[in-house]
C-alpha cells in the first residue's frame, strides 16, 4: 500500500534526523518559540459562513507535480488577502515536495494561523512543528494507534498547538473522538486509492458532536461542492489542489466562497 510506503519512509528519515538534532534540542526550540496563533478560534470566529483553509501543496502521489511553487510565502499572502482563515503547508519532502522551510516562510509572511500537514508518526515531529512556527498539526487516525493518538493530542495541548485529527471512516471517527479530538477533519480522499468523493463528509458529518469543530478535506473544487456540504451543516473546508492547480488562486477562493460572478 502506498500509504505504508510513505509512513515507512518518514520513520527512516526521522531516525537520521534524530542523530543530528536530538529530541531535547528540538524541545528547546519549541519552548522558545513565539506564542501560537489560535487555529481553532480563527475558524470558529467565522461560524455561520464558509471558511477556507488554503493549502500549499506542490505535488501528490496521485497527480505528480501540481505546481512548481518557488515562493510559497507569496501564494500564502494571496490566500490570506483573498479571505482564507488559515494556511495549510504540506511539508512532506519525498512525495509531496514540501519542506519545513516552506512552513517557516509562510508563517513569517502571513498573520493568520498556519497548519503543518504531514505524516506525524513520532512525538519528535510535534516539538519540531512548534519549533518551526506551526500553530496546528495534522494527525492521521489511520496511521496512529489509539495510545499514540491520545498522547499526541495531549502533547499538542501542552504546546498550545491545535490538533486537526483526520478521519475517513466511521470507525476512525469514533476512535478520534474517544482519543479526545476537538477538531475533526473528514478526509474525502481514500489514502489507499487517493480517490476523492465529498459523499464521505456527507455520510459522516452528522456523527460529529456539535462541540467538535468539523472540517471537510479534499475533493472540493467548486462552489457547488461547498453548497452541498453547507446543506449538511459543514462550513469549514481544507482545499489544496483546486487552488494549487489554478493560475489565479485568489480568484478561485472567491469563486469557491461566492460562486462565479
Amino acid at each position: 500500500m502506498f500509504l505504508d510506503k510513505i509512513v515507512n519512509h518518514k520513520k527512516l528519515t526521522l531516525q537520521e534526523k534524530k542523530k543530528t538534532f536530538p529530541l531535547e534540542e528540538v524541545k528547546k526550540l519549541a519552548r522558545n518559540c513565539p506564542p501560537v496563533r489560535d487555529f481553532k478560534e480563527s475558524l470558529k470566529n467565522n461560524t455561520g459562513r464558509e471558511v477556507i483553509i488554503a493549502e500549499i501543496k506542490r505535488a501528490s502521489p496521485s497527480k505528480g507535480l501540481i505546481c512548481k511553487e518557488e515562493e510559497p510565502e507569496n501564494r500564502a499572502l494571496v490566500y490570506q488577502e483573498s479571505g482564507a482563515a488559515a494556511i495549510s503547508v504540506l511539508t512532506e519532502e519525498k512525495y509531496f515536495l514540501g519542506s519545513l522551510k516552506d512552513l517557516n516562510k509562510v508563517k513569517s509572511a502571513v498573520d493568520i494561523p498556519v497548519l503543518r500537514k504531514d505524516f506525524i508518526v513520532d512525538q519528535y515531529q510535534l516539538y519540531e512543528s512548534r519549533g518551526e512556527g506551526a500553530d496546528a498539526v495534522l494527525l492521521i487516525t489511520s496511521i496512529l494507534p489509539d495510545i499514540e493518538l491520545s498522547s499526541y493530542i495531549e502533547i499538542c495541548r501542552k504546546l498550545s498547538m491545535a490538533a486537526l485529527v483526520e478521519v475517513h471512516t466511521r470507525d476512525e471517527l469514533q476512535r478520534a473522538l474517544a482519543c479526545g479530538a476537538e477538531i475533526i477533519g473528514i478526509n474525502n480522499r481514500n489514502l489507499e486509492t487517493f480517490q476523492t468523493n465529498i459523499k464521505v463528509t456527507i455520510d459522516l458529518c452528522s456523527e460529529v458532536p456539535p462541540d467538535v469543530l468539523l472540517i471537510s478535506e479534499s475533493g472540493i473544487g467548486s462552489n457547488e461542492d461547498i453548497k452541498k456540504l453547507k446543506e449538511k451543516g459543514v462550513y469549514t473546508f481544507l482545499i489544496g489542489e483546486a487552488l494549487m492547480d489554478n493560475q489565479n488562486p485568489g480568484q478561485k477562493i472567491k469563486e469557491l466562497l461566492y460562486g462565479k460572478s
